[in-house]
């Protein structure tokens, strides 16, 4: 697969709930409305108290429901702005716990977890505006090699040959509910935060 490929397949949030799916791993529940009609539809499928309307991630037309009154008014307003007159409409995380691991591959499909990252703050708090901790402080090791080995399917599902990767879990902790938020093809901040935790040498 080229580079290319991957980074969109990993940037796409339909072609990756798809790869994620393949691998037997589970994203937030998601759906597209085009009227209001279709919005309803697909919130009374879900058991969520909480909803997520919006079209592109920060877009304008975004936000959060904790009812259906919000959840009309956010929409209408999202359908209102919208140039293509379209929702996406995502099941909300807000309170679940967040980690993250730094991923590297090479060619021979030989894969380490450089270091594992948990957020200090619960999902709602942007990842930027949160303190995290390296490594990991309240995973068990049974939940720890479960996110190990989904993080490695990932980048072999996306088609990261070479390098380092960052993927993102969200975790309830009501029930322990695994959710795959999203990957970075590429290093990045959190890359570097796990590179100076660890020592390990920069890549």
């Amino acid at each position: 697969m080229r580079p290319a490929d991957a980074i969109d397949k990993a940037e796409d949030r339909r072609r990756f709930d798809v790869a994620m799916k393949k691998i037997g791993l589970e994203t937030a529940r998601s759906g597209i409305a085009h009227t209001m009609e279709e919005a309803l539809a697909v919130a009374l499928t879900w058991a969520s108290r909480a909803l997520f309307a919006i079209l592109y991630m920060g877009g304008s037309g975004g936000g959060i429901a904790y009812n259906r009154e919000e959840f009309e008014e956010i929409c209408a307003r999202g359908l209102d702005l919208s140039p293509t007159k379209e929702l996406l409409i995502d099941e909300s995380l807000i309170g679940w716990k967040e980690y993250e691991m730094e991923v590297v591959r090479d060619k021979n499909d030989n894969c380490i977890i450089v270091c594992s990252i948990e957020n200090f703050d619960a999902m709602g708090i942007h990842t930027g505006d949160s303190i995290t901790v390296a490594p990991a402080q309240t995973l068990t090791d049974k939940e720890y090699q479960i996110m190990r080995n989904a993080s490695m399917a990932v980048l072999r599902e996306i088609g990261v040959e070479t390098g380092g990767s960052n993927v993102q879990f969200a975790v309830n902790p009501k029930n322990g509910r695994l959710i795959v938020i999203e990957m970075n093809p590429r290093v990045s901040r959190s890359s570097a935060l796990g590179v100076e935790s660890d020592r390990f040498p920069d890549c």
